[in-house]
Parts: C-alpha cells; structure tokens; sequence
C-alpha cells in the first residue's frame, strides 16, 4: 500500500492514475476519511463493497466538483435542495436526491430510485474530481466501524483492497449531515457536521 501526502509533487496524477485502473483509493474529505472509486467501473466499485464488508443493498454516496458534474447525475433539483445547495456546498451536507423525468441518469444509477450526493471543501478531492469526474466515495471503515482520523490507519482497516493512500492529514470524526430532499418534504435522516437545528431553521421547521 502506498501513502503520498497531499501536498507531494505526482500525488493527484498518481490517485486519477489509480482511479482510472480501476483500483480504490483512500482519500482526504472535509469530514473524515474516504474511500473512492469511478462508479463506472463496475469492478472497483465491487472493490469498496469487499473493502469494507458492507451489504450490496447499501448504495454508496457519490462526491462531485460542481453543481454541474451533480446535475449531470438527472436528478431533480428542487428549490429546497437548490437553497440547501447554495448554503452549504461546498461543505458537509449530503443531500439524498431523485431523478428528474426529464433526463437520462448514467447508466450506473439506472437501478436506482435516489442517490445521496454533496461537494466537499476539501481542495485536493475538489481538483482530482475536476479530472476523473464524479466519485462514489464512502467512510474509509469496515461497515459499522468507527473511521480513523488518520490516513495510515484508514488504509490499514481497508488492507489489502486499498493501494495508495492520500494522507491530508488528521481529519475530524464527524461524517456529513443527511437530508433527504426526494421527498415532499425535506427530512433530515442523519445528523452529523451541521447541526440539526441549522438545517431544521433552513427548512422551516422544527427539529
């Protein structure tokens, strides 16, 4: 397994090159670690699936650049998710979106009925996304197990399924807040980085 810093010189063409193979990489986000693959490449995504022991029936989020790569995605922006949007992205919000009648989904999402998306702050992930295009990207864990604030010790929960590791540093435990935007009305469904009354007075309505 091999760990470059953030900020070594070759660091981001050696995760698009890493992405681009096929393989998974551990990633710095602005919450805690992750763990990426290109969603289009249906082997690597399995390979998050084996890295972490997580159940198929759990879809895995997806990180993007810009409101453009996310509209991309045919989901249906509401004016809710719009106003979640504008406030917090980039940053720790996920919002759990529905597809728009209008356009055609990637063939990845066919299957799917909603996908949990957000733009991180984080500007290694932001400027290696600009390059590879969406991710799905996860806790860097074993489902159900905490996530180190660490890069080597992501790396080492996911061994050997994982072979680089970015290292941005110790990161913070706390993973995005939740809401679901597909629904009539907006529900917050975890409750994480963003307090719960934030995104409540937001929404106008109570916690």
């Amino acid at each position: 397994m091999r760990t470059l810093h953030v900020k070594d010189e070759g660091a981001l063409a050696a995760a698009v090159t890493a992405l681009r193979a096929g393989e998974v990489v551990v990633v710095p986000t602005d919450t805690v670690y992750g763990v990426a693959a290109l969603p289009d490449i249906a082997g690597a995504v399995d390979r998050i699936y084996r890295a972490k022991d997580r159940p198929k029936q759990l879809h895995l989020p997806v990180l993007a650049a810009s409101i453009d790569q996310v509209r991309r995605l045919g989901v249906e922006f509401t004016d809710t998710a719009t106003a979640l949007a504008t406030q917090w992205w980039p940053g720790p919000l996920t919002l759990a979106f529905g597809f728009s009648a209008h356009t055609t989904p990637p063939h990845w999402l066919a299957a799917r009925d909603e996908v949990a998306v957000r733009i991180p702050q984080n500007d290694f992930l932001l400027t290696l996304m600009e390059c590879t295009g969406v991710l799905v990207v996860t806790s860097a864990n074993r489902h159900g197990e905490p996530t180190s604030p660490s890069a080597q010790g992501a790396g080492l929960h996911l061994s050997p399924h994982v072979t680089l590791v970015i290292d941005g540093g110790t990161l913070d435990s706390s993973p995005s807040t939740l809401v679901n935007v597909h629904s009539p009305v907006a529900t917050i469904e975890r409750e994480g980085a963003i307090p719960r009354h934030d995104l409540a007075s937001a929404l106008g309505h109570s916690a």
